[in-house]
């Protein structure tokens, strides 16, 4: 026997494939094709975690693993199906690792996935089991303890697990929980409750009556005992029963399937299933609650549980709806049996398929599915997988959803479970429609603040919105709808952002003000008006202006909101605001403007940009100038060319002295601290310190003799400011930076600074004609202005330059000789001394020039020894093998060698002039006596000086020894 994969899917008859999706049926039952080498029916079929299990009528039982469907497990029971029955129903678990086998007969089989051969559990033998509640952990290597419903109304409590041993039973324990006077147990559920490990909801149906117990369970230890004999002892259920059943129609309980795409679940988390009773009165079904006190929990569920109508289901006169195909044949068939996907109840009808919503008890497909004469053997479930299976004699069909949840958003709107409707919307446009529904709804109900935020992120009508919250004066709902607005533009919509930012703005700042003005006359508006209570929303609503300027101030347009806060006068948000975007210049003006200059300078310790100190400095220096002063001697980035202006603006108006002058304080600081060299800053200094009206110009003279010889101010301004000030020394000092001492020495004796004029005719020592100059002019002065010759003398012997006879012409002519007779002695004995010097120095001249005729005379008698085997000191050839020069230093050499020599190492014009005497020479260009005489020429020019050892030589001290090309071997060490 084997699966044949290739055959795959194919579609149910009667189905179309239609193309557009919106159209597509919400359900499709789709065959799928197996073949078997053996004829046998299916009796009975389970799917669990992509296993399917089918019990053949032979006793045969099939595991398919439809991830693998080449590999089919083929497991035989231990005996005929004479011997024990055929096979009348299986339990598979959800993670298709435990399967329990019930036979006609009443044995019952354990198979484990890891085995190929069922066990019988002989304490369950003669038991006719009817349902099974796996344990909700899910194990996986045993059942550990489950609940078994038989058909005689006992409830048992077991533990299975799987064993290789042949006299090891696969029961721990079995034990009788309960017995139901109903009938049989058709169904069983056990799930755990969120966050309440030790409790359990147990769920049973019968014909008649559905229970619900949830209480604690007892402990138990891998089998050791039962744990729900506690539950069904101490707890009374809550019980929902029928009247009038029918015992031929079909009972049991489904449950929904784990949600689709969802991650598995913590064992501390259980999701909210569905479950639904099948009777003979139709389908009653609900939602297993998790999230409800215990107490409370069973009535609630069956609160909110309803039916959905056999007749509804089985109507032979129902039209398909899910094709538009008209079904009129006439039927009393009872629902065989159901299955719960997420949204909807799947039944199986007698030959049809139909799936009914649970929302609305709407069907939404009804099909003709099985051929005439056949009937269905099960429908199972994969929770785990989410897939839903039909089984009959001869074929599996699988039941496929095909979107199935895709219009519960709009069922949703209609019950008006508006969340549930927006978790279910896929689409924006969905979502949106949610959206505009639910904020009709709280319109309707008053409440417009919820209506608020949800219109805010519709696509309703802005203006209609709007225009709905100021007919009904709701200006808080309308400032909760503009800020959800904003919040859903994309910063694209520049324009739209700024409208609504501006007009959140205008809304601020109408609420601030009726608060303030509710505050203010709070007691006479209302007796039961708490002021303290409007004090504390003033400072919530302020506080959310603050948040709204912080996080939206890249959509406020400045002007406007300058203009909008400015005309409700609210100084403090105004000021925030501005402080908010950066805008400094806005403030400083504020404050500047209302003359609060503490404030200003509170703002202006906070800035960096130096322009913001360029442009208010004038005024500040005005009115605060020793707390501006210490703020820019924080500032390192600032220029202080530029705060020139503002310096001599506050220099101008100030009356006090230079220690207190703070623009000289600021000055100092750039010039000492910082090292400025713009001659603008010093200019600026010396400006004011020359400008001052006091006498005293110590700190001028001080500061101009910290410059020294470089000053980096301009000398000839500064010269102008001081003559205009009348700064004499400083003038003086000036004269002399720049060399003038003549003018310097005027200047001070046009003031009779006699002193002052000395002391600068003594700074030119290098230069003793100017020094006399200087001296001869003090001197005359002096002279002129002295009571008696003998002091002026004595003023005058402190420059050794002046002599008696310099000084004489300006003695007045009514002077006695007595009065300086010893300093004309003085000079006469000192021109004694003087001719006395000359006349040795006149003989000792004369002597030279007799040596020196001496010495040329002997020059005509001068020779040279040449010996045979001398060579050229250039060429190294025999020296007397052409023409030669020979040096009293006794180097000898050719006179063309010589001649090269000189032309290498002798600047231009001597090699030009050597260059052409060759010339004249060579071509015959002279001759006679003017031959003669460019021979003498060259020759002089040639051999005025040995090459190796006078300047040439010298000149040459940078050459190497050995050059480039040259073997160096000679050199070697």
């Amino acid at each position: 026997m084997a699966f044949d994969p290739s055959s795959g899917y194919i579609a149910a008859d009667g189905i179309a494939d239609l193309a557009d999706s919106t159209a597509m049926a919400l359900f499709d039952v789709q065959p799928v094709q197996l073949q078997f080498d053996v004829a046998a029916d299916f009796v009975a079929g389970q799917v669990a975690n992509n296993v399917i299990i089918l019990a053949l009528s032979n006793g045969r039982i099939l595991r398919i693993d439809l991830d693998k469907p080449e590999d089919i497990d083929d497991i035989d029971l231990p005996k005929k199906p004479s011997e024990v029955g055929v096979i009348r129903r299986m339990f598979l678990d959800p993670t298709a690792s435990h399967l329990i086998i019930c036979t006609s007969l009443g044995e019952n089989y354990y198979l484990h996935s890891q085995s190929r051969h069922p066990r019988p559990l002989a304490r369950l033998r003669g038991v006719s089991i009817e349902s099974i509640a796996w344990n909700p952990a899910l194990p996986m290597s045993s059942t550990r303890e489950v609940l078994i419903g038989a058909a005689d109304g006992n409830i048992y409590e077991g533990y299975l697990e799987h064993s290789t041993e042949f006299y090891k039973k696969e029961e721990k324990y079995i034990k009788l929980l309960q017995k139901l006077p109903d009938g049989p147990v058709t169904g069983l559920w056990v799930d755990s409750l969120p966050k309440q490990p030790d409790t359990r909801r147990i769920m049973i149906t019968t014909q008649s009556r559905i229970f619900h117990f949830v209480g604690k369970i007892g402990r138990g230890h891998d089998g050791s005992g039962s744990i729900y004999s506690k539950l069904f002892e101490s707890e009374q259920p809550v019980i929902h029963e029928l009247s009038r059943t029918t015992a031929a129609a079909a009972s049991m309980l489904a449950v929904s399937p784990d949600p689709e795409q969802a991650p598995r679940f913590r064992e501390d988390e259980v999701p909210e299933r569905a479950f639904a009773w099948l009777s003979s009165h139709g389908i009653y079904h609900g939602k297993l609650l998790v999230n409800t006190p215990v107490a409370e929990l069973g009535t609630k569920v069956f609160a909110e549980s309803k039916l959905l109508p056999r007749a509804q289901v089985a109507n032979p006169n129902s039209e398909n709806q899910s094709h538009g195909q008209g079904r009129k044949q006439v039927s009393t068939e009872y629902i065989d049996a159901i299955a719960l996907t997420q949204w909807h109840v799947v039944s199986i009808v007698g030959r049809r398929v139909v799936a009914a919503n649970r929302l609305t008890g709407a069907i939404v497909y009804d099909q003709m599915i099985l051929e005439q004469g056949q009937k269905a053997v099960g429908i199972s479930v994969d929770v785990q997988k989410n897939t839903f299976w039909l089984f009959t004699p001869n074929e599996i069909f699988e039941i496929v959803p095909r979107e199935e949840d895709r219009d519960i958003w709009k069922i949703m709107l209609q019950l008006q479970q508006f969340d549930a409707a927006s978790h279910h919307a896929h689409t924006a446009a969905e979502r949106d429609a949610v959206s505009i529904a639910y904020g009709d709804y709280l319109v309707k109900k008053g409440l417009y603040g919820d209506a608020a935020t949800v219109y805010g992120k519709s696509s309703k009508p802005f203006e209609e919105v709007a225009l709905t919250f100021i007919d009904n004066d709701q200006q808080d709902a309308l400032h909760r709808y503009l800020l959800t607005k904003l919040g859903t533009y994309k910063k694209s919509f520049i324009m739209q952002r700024i409208m609504i930012a501006a007009w959140l703005v205008e809304i601020f700042m109408a609420k601030l003000n009726s608060l303030d003005d509710t505050i203010i006359t709070g007691a006479e508006l209302s007796e039961t008006l708490n002021p303290a209570q409007t004090r504390e929303q003033l400072d919530a609503v302020r506080a959310e202006f603050q948040d709204f300027v912080t996080k939206h101030k890249s959509d406020l347009d400045r002007k406007t909101v300058y203009d909008v806060i400015s005309s409700h006068g609210r100084e403090e948000e105004l000021l925030y605001y501005a402080n908010a975007v950066n805008d400094y210049n806005f403030v400083l003006s504020y404050w500047v403007q209302r003359e609060r200059w503490s404030e200003a300078l509170k703002v202006l310790k906070r800035q960096t940009d130096a322009e913001v100190f360029y442009r208010y400095s004038s005024v500040l220096m005005t009115h605060a100038a020793t707390e501006l002063v210490e703020i820019l001697m924080r500032q390192s980035n600032l220029k202080p060319r530029n705060l020139i202006p503002a310096l001599l603006e506050y220099d101008r108006n100030f009356k006090g002295p230079l220690a207190q002058n703070q623009a000289i304080r600021y000055l100092h600081y750039v010039v000492n601290q910082l090292g400025s060299t713009d001659s603008a800053v010093h200019n600026t200094l010396v400006s004011i310190y020359a400008s001052h009206p006091s006498k005293d110009e110590s700190a001028l003279l001080s500061y101009l003799e910290s410059q020294g010889d470089e000053p980096k101010f301009d000398s000839d301004f500064a010269l102008r400011l001081c003559i205009q000030n009348h700064r004499v020394l400083s003038c003086a000092h000036i004269y002399t930076s720049m060399g003038q001492y003549v003018q310097a020495v005027d200047l001070a004796l046009s003031h009779d600074k006699v002193e002052l004029a000395a002391i600068i005719a003594d700074r030119p020592m290098s230069n003793p004609p100017l020094r006399k100059k200087l001296w001869l002019a003090v001197a005359k002065k002096v002279i002129s202005q002295s009571n008696g010759i003998k002091t002026a003398i004595e003023f005058l012997r402190r420059c050794d330059l002046l002599k008696i006879e310099d000084l004489i012409p300006f003695f007045p002519d009514f002077v006695v000789i007595d009065d300086f007779k010893e300093e004309i002695c003085a000079a006469l004995e000192e021109y004694s001394h003087n001719i006395d010097s000359l006349r040795k120095e006149m003989d000792e001249s004369s002597q030279t020039a007799a040596n020196i005729k001496v010495d040329i005379a002997a020059l005509d008698r001068r020779y040279a020894i040449v010996e045979p085997g001398e060579k050229c000191f250039v060429c190294s050839l025999p020296l007397l093998s052409r023409q030669f020069f020979v040096f009293p230093c006794q180097h000898a050499f050719h006179s063309d060698c010589l001649g090269k020599r000189v032309l290498e190492v002798s600047g231009a014009a001597k090699g030009k002039r050597i260059r052409e005497c060759q010339v004249q020479i060579s071509k015959g260009l002279v001759s006679g006596r003017r031959r003669d005489e460019v021979v003498r020429e060259l020759d002089g020019l040639v051999a005025d000086a040995c090459i190796l050892c006078s300047d040439y030589a010298i000149r040459r001290i940078n050459e190497p020894f050995v050059k480039d090309g040259e073997e160096g071997d000679e050199w070697a060490l």
